[in-house]
């Protein structure tokens, strides 16, 4: 049995006109104009300006659209004109449609697409990362931390360069893990406050032509009370507001900057993990499942795979965020589904992502005790701890002694007339991986 279609006229010509990429406006950002659009009905009914009975009407079924009740009623593709006219009129002719309003007249009274429809977009963007990509983010870093509690005395060679240095823990370098991921959180912090920055109440070019004072203020303080979303509020000024989407490139920023932390963090867990006889070898990674259809026992460190491919599309859809911000003219920037597309799926995958980061790989590494050992002992850099005693140059002779020879750092030291007691005094691996703290 064919569905009952309530949208009309003015969708089924989009639908016509854009039959691009087969993928629908995000849902999120549907949802959110059906929280508007019956909030608004409900301020304008309060205020007089349109029938109480119908307003009513008009906030029952916008429910039902904000909850997904009426998702397969917006088939339009998300490459559609760049203010989401389209999906503005086709919101306007489904709630029409179910209470029996006029999609313009009623649905859409006191609101342009040019302020709605970005208005949704801010909103589902702050909801998805206030709701699910901020909790997966300090899932993350508590999992990092906690690794750094557990392997703050596993000392291992640091490495600059990828070449050996001076010895570090494991401990030491997790904890780095954790506090990049708790600058990302701030970072994202900080962009949302001007993201709840809505251009609501500008209606067509942002001077409020055909809505009350009252309306805006009214609407985002219900749609700030009933969504407990406390960034919600008015613009700063409202031709700001509606002519750019700068907060919106601002949050995508700084998205690309947690995928830039992810994807460091990811390459070293892989490289740390490398082996198990032939590579670096430090670490354990949770084996997953097979690593290969024709080596026995290979696991290979898909997680970590994980995050670096979603890292790359989390860039690049920056890079097409970046390039819609700037393409704004005048009182509006018209490259908003695809600034809506980009951003809510970088929401989205760094979310699943980071959940499962910690879930399947972090939380279950554990420390390779002979390879820790290994590069820890074997790192000629300790050689910098003499420094002092017997200065740079000469160190620098026994490095490359040793290092020509294949002899253990000690043995060329103490027959190039190092004290053996200087020498084990100085080159405690642990005390050099502490560094000036106390550990």
């Amino acid at each position: 049995m064919a569905k009952k279609i309530l949208y009309s006229g003015e969708t089924k010509k989009a639908v016509d006109n854009f039959p691009i990429s087969g993928e629908t406006v995000p849902l999120g950002v549907i949802h959110w104009l059906g929280r508007i659009k019956g909030a608004a009905a409900r301020v304008n009914g309060e205020l007089g300006l349109i029938d109480a009975e119908l307003a009513a009407k008009i906030a029952d079924a916008a429910e039902q659209v904000a909850t997904g009740a009426y998702d397969d009623q917006f088939p339009i593709d998300v490459f559609q004109t760049g203010s989401g006219t389209s999906s503005n009129m086709n919101t306007n002719e489904v709630l029409a449609a179910l209470s029996g309003a006029h999609p313009n007249d009623h649905v859409n009274y006191g609101q342009s697409s040019n302020d709605v429809f970005p208005s949704a977009v801010h909103l589902a963007a702050l909801d998805l990362t206030t709701n699910e990509l901020l909790p997966a983010l300090r899932k993350l870093e508590k999992s990092f931390a906690k690794k750094a509690v557990k392997f703050k005395d596993v000392v291992k060679s640091g490495r600059t360069h990828l070449m050996d240095a001076v010895p570090v823990t494991l401990g030491q370098e997790f904890g780095g893990y954790a506090a990049q991921i708790h600058l990302a959180i701030e970072r994202i912090e900080t962009a949302l406050v001007h993201v709840g920055q809505i251009p609501l109440g500008g209606t067509a070019t942002g001077t409020g032509l055909n809505t009350d004072p009252k309306f805006a203020g009214k609407v985002i303080a219900l749609l700030k009370r009933e969504s407990k979303l406390k960034q919600i509020a008015p613009p700063l000024d409202r031709f700001e507001a509606q002519a750019n989407r700068d907060a919106l490139v601002e949050l995508s920023g700084a998205l690309k900057v947690l995928a830039v932390s992810l994807t460091k963090i990811a390459s070293d867990i892989a490289l740390m993990g490398s082996g198990p006889r032939a590579g670096i070898g430090e670490i354990f990674l949770p084996e997953l499942q097979k690593g290969s259809s024709i080596m026995p026992g290979k696991v290979n460190p898909v997680l970590p795979e994980v995050v670096l491919q979603v890292c790359a599309q989390v860039i690049g859809n920056d890079t097409a965020i970046t390039i819609g911000g700037m393409q704004g003219q005048f009182e509006l920037n018209v490259r908003i589904p695809l600034i809506a597309r980009n951003l809510l799926q970088s929401i989205h995958l760094l979310s699943t992502t980071s959940a499962a980061f910690a879930e399947k790989c972090v939380d279950g590494i554990t420390v390779n005790k002979a390879g820790t050992d290994a590069s820890a002992g074997n790192t000629l850099a300790v050689a910098t701890a003499l420094n002092r005693a017997i200065g740079y140059d000469k160190a620098t002779t026994l490095v490359k002694t040793a290092a020509a020879s294949g002899r253990p750092l000690r043995d060329v030291a103490l027959e190039q007339g190092v004290d053996a007691d200087l020498y084990d005094k100085t080159i405690d691996l642990r005390k050099i991986a502490a560094g000036n703290q106390k550990y």
